[in-house]
């Protein structure tokens, strides 16, 4: 058996730059996270936030630290380059994690205003692919 490292990215939005609307939003797309990939906390190699320029109130990164099983991931918040006209309030994350299933399947969690970031990824459309 061979381990291998793979990446699941993932955004979301949030309503307005306040600790609970950033917090609602970082757990939603966490708790989506869970529970389409079987993800093993201690697999994860790190995890990167990015969030816009217009989200200060709090850190996405003590959001996930919070979390059952999350405390000894490495964490890391950075901020997004800024780019005229992109979508604003926007939270991505992209996570690094070791597997020994080198065909495990990804669910890629894009949610809220983020949807259209990539469409291709949403739930919508990969049911409609496997029918």
């Amino acid at each position: 058996m061979h381990w291998r490292v793979r990446a699941i990215r993932g955004a979301t939005t949030a309503s307005e730059n306040t600790i609970e609307a950033i917090r609602e939003a970082v757990t939603e797309l966490l708790d989506e996270l869970e529970t389409y990939n079987q993800l093993d906390p201690d697999e994860i190699v790190s995890a990167t936030f990015t969030v816009t320029k217009d989200l200060d109130a709090i850190f996405p990164a003590a959001i996930a630290r919070e979390r059952a099983h999350w405390a000894n991931v490495p964490l890391i918040d950075v901020q997004q380059m800024y780019v005229q006209g992109s979508l604003e309030r926007c939270i991505r994350f992209l996570i690094h994690f070791n597997t020994p299933d080198p065909d495990v399947k990804v669910h890629h969690p894009y949610l809220r205003n983020a949807k259209n970031l990539r469409p291709d990824w949403s739930l919508n459309a990969i049911a409609g692919s496997q029918n």
